[in-house]
C-alpha cells in the first residue's frame, strides 16, 4: 500500500507541472525579473537614475508636476509616479504630438532626463508577469486568470513533493548533492534540496497567487473591495469655470500630510474633469503594507478630504489586499528582501526546469528501444537451423 501511495504522489507531482511546465517556468522567470525591475532599470538606463552629486533636497510632487507643465505648456498632466530615491519620478502627460508620454524628472535637480512615449520596462515586466500581456475586456483578462491559477499548480507540487520526499527536514542540516553519480542523480538532488529550502517561499507565492485569483473574480463581477470616491457635488461648482482649481496640488499634499504625518506619496492622479478629485496614494511607517495603503481623495474646489483609507480603518479584505503585494514581490524590506526574493524566485524557476529534465530522462529510460524490421528479420533468419532455411 505504501508503494502504491508513493507511486500516486509521484505521478501527481509530475502532472502538477509537466503538462504546463513551459508556462509555469515562464511565469516564474518573469516574476523573478519583475522583483528587481527597478534595479535593472537603474542599471540599464542612465536617464532613469536620480543622481544627486550636490546633495540637494528632494522636490515635492507639486514641483515635479509644475516642471513638466512649464516645459510643455500645452500638455495635460494626468499622473505622477514616485519610485525609490535612486530613480527618477515619472510624470505622465498628453500633448499635441504625444498622446501618451512619461517624463523622467530628476527629483533633486528638476531636470527632465527623458521623454518615454512607450511602455516602461517596469510596467512591461509587471504586465508580462501579471497577465502575460493578454488584453483586458469587461473587467477581466484570460492571462490574469492563467497566471493566478498557477497558485493551485504550485500548491499541488509542494504538497506532493513533501509526500514523496520522506524526512525532508534533514535537507536543512544535511543537504545531499552528489556530483559523481551521474546527471540524473545530480538533477534529483538539486531539485529536492532547492525544494526543501524554498518551502516558505512557495507557501507565500501560493497564498498570494490565490488571493490575486480571488481579486480577479471579484473585479470581474463588479464587486468593489475599495469603493470609489464620491464626485464633487454640482452645487459646489462655480458658475464660471476658472483657469485652474482653487486648491492646488501642493495644498492637497499639505492636507494629506496633516492627516497622516508619515504619508509618502507614490501615485498621484490629478482631476480628469471638474467633478473629480485629487487622488493621492502612498505608503506610511508600516513596511508590511504596500505603496497604495494610504489613500485620500481631496476636493479641488473646497480642499476637504472626501474619502480616505489607511491601515487603521481598513476592513479584513482591504487589509489583505494591501499586504499581498509586498509579500509576493518582496518589497517589504527594501533592496535586501528583493535580493532574497530574487534568489528564491530563481530557485523556483530552476526547479521547474530540472523537474522537466528529470521527467525526460525517466521517459527515455523507460521507453523500449525500437528495432527496425530489417534487423528483426535478419535476427530471425540467423536463429533458424540450416536445414529449415530451404
Amino acid at each position: 500500500m505504501a508503494k502504491l501511495s508513493n507511486r500516486f504522489w509521484f505521478s501527481f507531482h509530475g502532472w502538477c507541472s509537466l503538462p504546463i511546465w513551459v508556462l509555469f517556468c515562464f511565469i516564474c522567470l518573469t516574476g523573478t525579473v519583475a522583483v528587481i525591475s527597478h534595479e535593472l532599470t537603474w542599471l540599464t538606463n542612465p536617464n532613469a537614475r536620480a543622481l544627486n552629486p550636490d546633495e540637494l533636497p528632494a522636490k515635492n510632487a507639486a514641483e515635479l508636476v509644475k516642471i513638466v507643465q512649464q516645459a510643455h505648456p500645452t500638455a495635460e498632466v494626468s499622473t505622477l509616479l514616485l519610485y525609490e530615491p535612486y530613480l527618477t519620478a515619472g510624470v505622465i502627460f498628453s500633448d499635441q504630438q504625444r498622446p501618451f508620454a512619461t517624463a523622467y524628472v530628476n527629483p533633486y535637480t528638476g531636470a527632465i532626463q527623458e521623454i518615454n512615449e512607450g511602455l516602461t520596462f517596469i510596467g512591461f515586466m509587471r504586465s508580462l508577469h501579471g497577465w502575460l500581456l493578454f488584453p483586458w475586456q469587461h473587467n477581466y483578462s484570460i492571462g490574469y486568470y492563467l497566471v493566478s491559477a498557477m497558485g493551485f499548480v504550485l500548491l499541488g507540487a509542494l504538497i506532493s513533493g513533501l509526500m514523496i520526499y520522506k524526512q525532508f527536514w534533514k535537507a536543512f542540516s544535511q543537504p545531499k548533492i552528489r556530483f559523481n553519480q551521474g546527471s540524473k542523480t545530480l538533477l534529483a538532488d538539486l531539485h529536492r534540496t532547492a525544494g526543501v529550502w524554498s518551502i516558505w517561499f512557495m507557501v507565500i507565492i501560493c497564498i498570494t497567487s490565490l488571493w490575486y485569483l480571488l481579486q480577479g473574480i471579484l473585479m470581474h463581477n463588479d464587486i468593489e473591495v475599495e469603493p470609489h470616491a464620491p464626485l464633487v457635488a454640482i452645487t459646489e461648482l462655480p458658475s464660471a469655470k476658472p483657469n485652474e482649481f482653487p486648491v492646488s496640488l501642493a495644498q492637497a499634499l499639505a492636507t494629506a500630510k496633516q492627516q497622516y504625518p508619515a504619508f509618502s506619496p507614490s501615485y498621484i492622479a490629478l482631476p480628469e474633469h471638474n467633478r473629480d478629485n485629487y487622488h493621492l496614494y502612498g505608503s506610511g511607517a508600516n513596511p508590511f503594507f504596500d505603496q497604495y495603503a494610504y489613500q485620500m481623495a481631496i476636493n479641488p474646489w473646497q480642499g476637504e478630504i472626501s474619502q480616505q483609507l489607511a491601515p487603521d480603518n481598513m476592513n479584513t479584505m482591504q487589509t489583505v489586499m494591501h499586504i499581498v503585494d509586498p509579500l509576493h514581490y518582496g518589497t517589504l524590506g527594501g533592496i535586501w528582501t528583493k535580493i532574497i526574493w530574487f534568489i528564491f524566485g530563481a530557485l523556483l524557476t530552476g526547479m521547474s526546469f530540472t523537474g522537466f529534465l528529470m521527467w525526460r530522462k525517466r521517459l527515455v529510460k523507460v521507453k523500449p528501444p525500437r528495432q527496425s524490421q530489417t534487423t528483426t528479420q535478419t535476427a530471425a533468419q540467423t536463429a533458424q537451423p540450416v536445414g529449415e532455411s530451404r
